[in-house]
């Protein structure tokens, strides 16, 4: 028998807020690839070829240029979110923080390659 009360064995446990910020990050960029995603769908299926030069063209348009980083980028986040939560749940110990940060490296690398790679097409169009 424990004489410490039971608000004591759960003080320093973590905080029920934590995960709430994270939980409404997930929801807000799942709400935000909808109008993205079906703007990048009626787009591909609206341009007239599929060449190199017809898509960069497309790419080289400020709004399309900017509709395209913002998708790539809501959908980067919305995969680092989900892939954490299950590094959290599944991989545990050292390789759980090994993991987390290596997913946290590939999508900063992924995500400065789309940027790099709409603007350098943008400004390649041009030429």
């Amino acid at each position: 028998m424990s004489l410490e009360s039971p608000l004591g064995k759960v003080l320093g446990a973590g905080s029920a807020k934590a995960g709430a910020h994270h939980w409404i990050a997930q929801r807000m960029t799942a709400v935000a690839m909808v109008p993205l995603g079906l703007w990048f769908l009626f787009s591909m299926v609206a341009l007239d070829h599929g060449t190199h030069s017809f898509v960069a063209a497309w790419v080289s348009q400020p709004q399309n240029g900017i509709l395209l980083i913002l998708l790539v980028l809501t959908l980067l986040y919305h995969s680092a979110l989900g892939l954490q939560v299950i590094v959290e749940d599944y991989v545990h110990g050292a390789l759980g923080y090994i993991t987390l940060i290596a997913v946290k490296f590939l999508h900063v690398i992924l995500a400065v390659a789309a940027v790099y790679s709409v603007i350098v097409t943008s400004l390649g169009a041009g030429q």
